[in-house]
C-alpha cells in the first residue's frame, strides 16, 4: 500500500516512476520510442539520467531539453515529451541529481517536506545549471559516434529548452538574464526558452535580474500557482518574469484558476485545484508552435503567436490570458 505522502505525491504529479532498466534500454511509449541513457560527468563525479523521446523519422531533427521540477525526474510530463516527439522534435528529459526524487524518496515520511526546502539550496542550483551545459556536451558527442542510437538523430545547431518549477528556474538560468555581480549563465546554444510556473526571485527588482534578456521566451503559469515549499511566493509574483522582460519575442500564457502542478502529468481531483481539459491540449499546442517559430525558422507559426489565433485554436476560456510583447 503507498503511503500517504506517495499518494499525496503521485496527486500533485510527482508520480513515482517504475525502476529505470540498464542504459541504453529502448522502451515503447504510447506516442513515442523512448531511450534511457545516463550521462557520466567524470569531471564532476556525476552522472546525469536521461530519457529521450525519438520522432518517427530518423533524420536530424530539432532538439528540446526538460528540466524537471524540485522532486521529480526523467520520467515526469510524459504527455509533452510524447507530443513533441510526435511533431518531430528530439525530447530530453533530464533528471537532476540532489534535487530529484532522491531527495525525499528515502525518508521518514514527518521529514521529507524538510529535505525538500534543503534540496533548494546554492549547491542544488549550482549543479543543475551545470547539469545543461554538460549535457549539451555529451550530446554533441553522442551525435557524431556511430555505435550510438543517437547518431545523427539530433539538430544540435537547434535547440529549445523548457522546465517546470525549479526547472523553471533552471531554463531562465540559460538565458542572457542577470544574477548579482552583473553575472550570466547564458548557454549561447540553446534559441528559445519555456519557463512552467517562473520565479522572479526572492530579493532584488525583477526588471535588474531580466530587464535586459533578448532571447525567445514563452512563460507559463496560472492565478493559483503559488509554491509547494514557499508560501510568500503568491502566484501573481510568477508572472513579474514577464513583466521585466523588455519587448521581442516574448509571450506569457496564463490559466484562470490553474494551481502549481496543473502543468505536470497529475492533477488533484478537488474543484479548488482541478486542471481544466484544456490546459494540457493548450500547453502542447502553444508550446509547439513556439519551438516551431525559434528552431525551425516557421514564420507562420511566429506570426500565429503573435495573435489572438491561441485563444480560439487553444479553447481558451474568457479568463485566460494570452499575451505577448
Amino acid at each position: 500500500m503507498k503511503s500517504a505522502f506517495a499518494t499525496c505525491l503521485a496527486v500533485l504529479g510527482f508520480a513515482l516512476p517504475a525502476p529505470a532498466e540498464e542504459s541504453p534500454t529502448l522502451q515503447s511509449d504510447p506516442e513515442a520510442q523512448t531511450l534511457l541513457l545516463d550521462a557520466r560527468d567524470a569531471s564532476r563525479n556525476r552522472t546525469v539520467p536521461l530519457k529521450v523521446y525519438l520522432p518517427a523519422s530518423s533524420s536530424a531533427r530539432p532538439v528540446i531539453l526538460f528540466s524537471h521540477g524540485l522532486g521529480g525526474s526523467r520520467e515526469g510530463n510524459p504527455y509533452l515529451g510524447n507530443h513533441w516527439a510526435k511533431q518531430g522534435y528530439v525530447a530530453i528529459f533530464l533528471q537532476h541529481p540532489g534535487t530529484d526524487r532522491s531527495v525525499w524518496e528515502n525518508e521518514a515520511p514527518r521529514d521529507r517536506m524538510a529535505a525538500l526546502k534543503a534540496a533548494t539550496g546554492i549547491q542544488g542550483s549550482r549543479d543543475r545549471f551545470d547539469d545543461i551545459p554538460f549535457v549539451i556536451d555529451q550530446l554533441e558527442v553522442w551525435n557524431s559516434d556511430e555505435e550510438h542510437p543517437l547518431h545523427t538523430r539530433m539538430d544540435l545547431e537547434h535547440i529549445g529548452m523548457a522546465g517546470h518549477s525549479y526547472g523553471a528556474v533552471t531554463t531562465l538560468a540559460m538565458t542572457d538574464r542577470k544574477f548579482f555581480g552583473n553575472r550570466n549563465l547564458h548557454e549561447e546554444r540553446i534559441d528559445a526558452f519555456l519557463p512552467m510556473s517562473p520565479q522572479p526571485g526572492k530579493v532584488g527588482k525583477p526588471e535588474a535580474f531580466f530587464g535586459s534578456v533578448s532571447v525567445p521566451v514563452l512563460c507559463m503559469t496560472g492565478t493559483e500557482d503559488g509554491s509547494p515549499i514557499d508560501p510568500k511566493l503568491s502566484p501573481a509574483d510568477r508572472r513579474k518574469v514577464y513583466e521585466a522582460f523588455p519587448p521581442g519575442d516574448k509571450y506569457q500564457l496564463v490559466f484562470e484558476g490553474a494551481h502549481h502542478f496543473a502543468f505536470g502529468e497529475g492533477g488533484n481531483s478537488t474543484k479548488s485545484r482541478a486542471r481544466l481539459a484544456h490546459h494540457h491540449p493548450a500547453i502542447q499546442k502553444i508550446s509547439t508552435r513556439f519551438f516551431d517559430a525559434y528552431l525551425r525558422g516557421d514564420g507562420a507559426a511566429k506570426s500565429w503567436l503573435q495573435s489572438e489565433a491561441p485563444r480560439e485554436a487553444c479553447s481558451l476560456i474568457e479568463k485566460d490570458v494570452w499575451e505577448w510583447k
